[in-house]
């Protein structure tokens, strides 16, 4: 299969591209600088894409975006994490459908954030959006696949959580404190976190690129925690205390309310109700064994 990457220098793309090279796929990565062998270039913001290096591709896995997580969201700030997401989408979408020998499948990037604040509830793929700035960010993130829709292309919307690896990402942020038996929950720690480690993020992906599934599927492991319980089992395999609380305040003052509230002290209790019923067999169904796995410390 020729697999079509976005946002391959990313956590999860270059994952991904390592796993598909791996099990013998030939990938094709669309970037912005000057191409090298097996790539093609693009500029979402300038509505470019080297469509002829793409004519016989077999799917398409579409990863790109600014991160949530990497600035104070800024009004500017705010309208690159919604231009990255949506121009990328359309040109992608659009690009897709118009050609001559269309792609079979199209996996475009989402997240849980499309529940908002959600408390307590158990969310699956028929949850309705939240009201949020994140849920109606990937609200029209998900819309934004609508040309390749149209044209017929099997499309699967990829709803991640959190994802797990000791080398990045939300987890590789916690691990200095944590490390120095600092560490401990945010805030009243009952906020959810919908999470999933970066192997079971990937094999989801591959997963669904040779699924029939459309639309939404939530990209998380079958047992949410709170916030509390997170810090109490980071802190249980780092074998370092996780009792010091931290309190909101700072953080908001840190990193700005709005961000900080979205990220840290709401959350969203979700099941990945479709990779369950499509057959789909977790690696790393509970925490302890996630965060074992990528942070290499096997149990006694």
């Amino acid at each position: 299969m020729h697999v079509l990457v976005t946002g391959s220098n990313g956590l999860v793309g270059s994952a991904v591209v390592k796993r598909l090279s791996i099990d013998g796929h030939r990938v094709t990565r669309l970037v912005r600088r000057t191409p090298r062998p097996g790539e093609a270039r693009w500029n979402p913001g300038e509505g470019t894409i080297e469509s002829a290096a793409l004519h016989d591709i077999d799917a398409a896995v579409h990863l790109a975006g600014a991160g949530i997580g990497d600035h104070r969201w800024s009004a500017e700030y705010r309208r690159e994490l919604v231009d990255s997401r949506l121009r990328s989408t359309d040109l992608l979408a659009t690009t897709l459908a118009a050609m001559e020998r269309k792609p079979a499948v199209l996996l475009s990037g989402s997240a849980v954030g499309y529940y908002g604040a959600s408390g307590d509830e158990l969310l699956d793929e028929s949850s309705p959006p939240g009201g949020n700035f994140l849920a109606q960010l990937c609200v029209d993130w998900e819309a934004a696949t609508a040309p390749a829709e149209d044209a017929g292309i099997r499309v699967a919307h990829l709803r991640t959580g959190i994802v797990l690896s000791g080398h990045g990402g939300a987890l590789g942020k916690q691990l200095p404190l944590f490390k120095l038996g600092l560490g401990g929950r945010l805030g009243d720690g009952k906020q959810w976190q919908s999470w999933i480690s970066l192997d079971d993020e990937v094999g989801a992906i591959v997963h669904l690129l040779n699924s029939n599934h459309v639309g939404p599927a939530n990209l998380t492991a079958p047992q949410p925690v709170t916030q509390a319980e997170f810090a109490r089992t980071l802190g249980r395999v780092l074998g370092r205390p996780a009792i010091l609380p931290i309190p909101s305040f700072g953080l908001k003052l840190l990193l700005g309310r709005e961000r900080a509230d979205n990220l840290l002290f709401t959350g969203q209790r979700v099941l990945p109700k479709v990779l369950l019923a499509d057959g789909y067999v977790f690696r790393h169904p509970s925490l302890e064994t996630a965060l074992r796995s990528v942070l290499d410390r096997p149990g006694d």
